[in-house]
């Protein structure tokens, strides 16, 4: 969890209960091939993002020095927002992601694996939500540590989990492996994208365990369908 400006934020402890859960069977962190990802569309799942309905209570920006302009949207069994991606290179300590490359690095991450270790930024596609703020609680909308998100860009499909918190006012952010699958230059310092990125959080669902993104993609692809139906 980090911000452009060194803040460090605050982090939202997390009981990580099993609600729409894969077993601990599917597991093992392997690094994310290629999007597309699932048998669901980037269109098909777009044509349902283009109107917001905002649950919350105000918007974010995407960095320090931008205007608060990006809001968080509601629809059947999700939540969504349309935003840019910062890179997040917290957690375990790897090749691409270390204090040397990342000034920003911090050695942890707001949920962990099922061994009690960090997430590993560089092989585990994961997501930033804001911290709780007045703006909006992520927990309130049944968003929580290893839920399924699908992250949309450049018409690929990228599943992955909540695995952090970062700023209060500040939102789109997504781990290194996240934006190398998406073909987003995933150079904490001086890459991401700056806009075109929706990220599109399954309420109430979980990957167990969180590291294991075969199973964040088999289980998202689910929710995929769900929600293309419900919505």
């Amino acid at each position: 969890m980090r911000s452009r400006t060194l803040t460090l934020a605050a982090v939202a402890g997390a009981a990580l209960l099993a609600t729409a859960a894969l077993p601990a069977s599917a597991s093992g962190s392997v690094t994310p091939r290629s999007a597309q990802e699932g048998s669901v569309s980037a269109a098909d799942l777009l044509a349902k993002v283009t109107s917001c309905s905002q649950i919350s209570s105000g918007k974010y920006k995407t960095d320090d020095e931008t205007s608060a302009t990006i809001p968080v949207c509601g629809k059947n069994g999700a939540v969504f927002w349309k935003a840019d991606m910062d890179i997040d290179c917290d957690g375990q300590v790897t090749g691409k992601c270390n204090g040397d490359a990342d000034p920003w690095f911090q050695d942890d991450t707001a949920f962990h694996q099922s061994d009690g270790k960090p997430l590993r930024a560089e092989s585990l596609p994961y997501v930033v939500v804001p911290s709780t703020s007045s703006i909006w609680k992520y927990t309130s909308y049944g968003i929580k540590g290893g839920g399924v998100v699908a992250v949309i860009y450049n018409n690929k499909v990228e599943y992955a989990v909540v695995g952090d918190t970062g700023p209060t006012k500040i939102i789109g952010e997504a781990s290194y492996a996240t934006a190398k699958a998406l073909g987003i230059d995933p150079d904490p310092a001086t890459g991401g994208a700056d806009s075109g990125v929706t990220y599109i959080l399954f309420k109430n669902s979980q990957v167990s365990p969180i590291e294991s993104h075969s199973a964040a993609v088999s289980l998202g692809d689910s929710l995929a369908k769900q929600f293309l139906q419900n919505n």
